[in-house]
């Protein structure tokens, strides 16, 4: 298994689409809310016939999602990565509970809004010392698609990851009457268009809609505009961060 992992890439082309090689499975799923409108859980939609090579839109204009058709040309797609380079440990702010930790990139949000029930997971983490807070605050960060929280045991030193299956998701938003972004899920190496490699984690999300500004990652711009993305910024002082 861990030699067909390691042939499993995605390639980013310049100003183009996603090359996937290596067998990658394929899902779709959709965004799940409870009553309260938070969202709780990803739903299977379908699984794809398996290929062992497929492109991915990323221009968000294929008239044959989710696969490219070309279009990226014809409307002359910008699908510059401007996401930083460092590590998630390097760029990751921490806030601390009795018996939780918490380790959090901003700028890898991808909005699918998993961190709000009961209160959001910066107070369930504040009261992590009773079972039923220490829990949600568990499953809020776990669910997390982009990777963005990662929450770890203080006394064990050791994260809360699921063992996903090597593959990708497809995340569909019928709160936000969109579509969201591709879940990589299992530790797939994504290559930039410069032949680097970003640093391969368990979980992240990457655009699909072709308008994020923190390419080829997921920013919340298939459903957020302007002033919704601005306000996120000021209250996390991403752009006091871009300039460190």
């Amino acid at each position: 298994m861990a030699a067909e992992k390691d042939k499993m890439k995605i390639k980013i082309m310049k100003n183009g689409p996603y090359i996937v090689t290596g067998g990658v499975p394929l899902y779709e799923q959709k965004l799940i809310t409870d009553e309260g409108g938070h969202t709780r859980e990803l739903q299977d939609i379908r699984q794809h016939p398996p290929q062992e090579n497929y492109t991915l839109c990323r221009c968000g204009a294929s008239k044959n999602k989710p696969f490219c058709d070309g279009s990226h040309s014809e409307i002359g797609f910008d699908g510059t990565e401007t996401a930083s380079r460092k590590t998630y440990m390097e760029k990751a702010d921490v806030f601390e509970g009795p018996e939780l930790k918490l380790t959090d990139v901003y700028e890898f949000c991808d909005h699918s809004r998993f961190c709000l029930r009961a209160g959001g997971i910066r107070e369930n983490i504040k009261k992590s010392n009773d079972p039923e807070s220490r829990q949600t605050a568990i499953e809020e960060a776990m669910v997390c698609p982009s990777g963005r929280l990662v929450l770890w045991d203080k006394k064990k030193g050791q994260a809360f990851e699921k063992e996903y299956e090597t593959s990708i998701v497809l995340i569909h938003d019928p709160q936000k009457s969109c579509e969201g972004p591709i879940w990589v899920r299992g530790g797939i190496t994504i290559e930039s268009a410069d032949g680097t490699e970003y640093e391969t984690r368990n979980r992240v999300t990457l655009c699909r809609c072709g308008t994020s500004e923190n390419k080829p990652y997921c920013d919340g711009s298939h459903w957020m505009n302007a002033k919704q993305k601005l306000k996120f910024r000021k209250k996390w002082g991403l752009d006091e961060k871009k300039e460190e």
